[in-house]
């Protein structure tokens, strides 16, 4: 991530925060993140992990989704394309994951990403994280292991898993080469 990247988080992050009317004591209660963590993000003093992110997320009323487009700026609703040289790359600084945004920016309750997990990698988000959201996942290349709750699924290349109830789930990479997959999320109807 850049600088101007992690500096577009930081004031992301801190204007949810305050756009929520939380202080960042209340934020830390209600993701389990410390004080101290939240305020190193909010400066840019540190890069945040995805795992950190999607604790932080819910309690702002965000998705993983909705918050990196709301770091790379509003869009309008003729923005219908998203050419692949213009979306948002992110990657986890501690499992190496890359994230990228298909999505087009204009407003729409369907969001789509690619992710390449790399051989040996893991990232794990809290139930928090998929509350209220619809998600489907399907692998385009190599091996994943989804771990929901208790329940475990070995996926390979073409299959397709639909998300069931808010849990901790954990994506691992048990294979050799990178993986790589396609998640759709929408929000749940009330």
């Amino acid at each position: 991530m850049t600088a101007a990247l992690d500096e577009a988080l930081a004031r992301v992050l801190r204007g949810a925060r305050l756009a929520r009317g939380l202080s960042t004591a209340a934020l830390a209660a209600a993701s389990g993140v410390s004080r101290a963590s939240i305020v190193k993000v909010e400066r840019a003093d540190s890069q945040p992990s995805a795992a950190l992110l999607a604790r932080l997320c819910p309690p702002l009323g965000l998705t993983l989704s909705e918050l990196f487009a709301r770091v790379e700026g509003p869009g309008t609703a003729a923005d219908r394309v998203s050419r692949a040289q213009d979306q948002p790359v992110w990657t986890d600084p501690g499992t190496g994951y890359v994230r990228r945004n298909l999505s087009p920016r204009s407003a729409s309750t369907l969001e789509l990403t690619e992710i390449l997990l790399p051989a040996g990698a893991q990232a794990t988000y809290p139930a928090q994280a998929y509350a209220d959201l619809h998600q489907q996942l399907w692998v385009l290349k190599g091996t994943l292991r989804l771990r929901e709750g208790a329940q475990v699924h070995d996926l390979g290349a073409g299959d397709c898993i639909e998300l069931g109830p808010a849990a901790e789930c954990s994506f691992a990479n048990p294979g050799r080469a990178a993986s790589r997959y396609l998640v759709a999320v929408s929000r749940r109807r009330p």
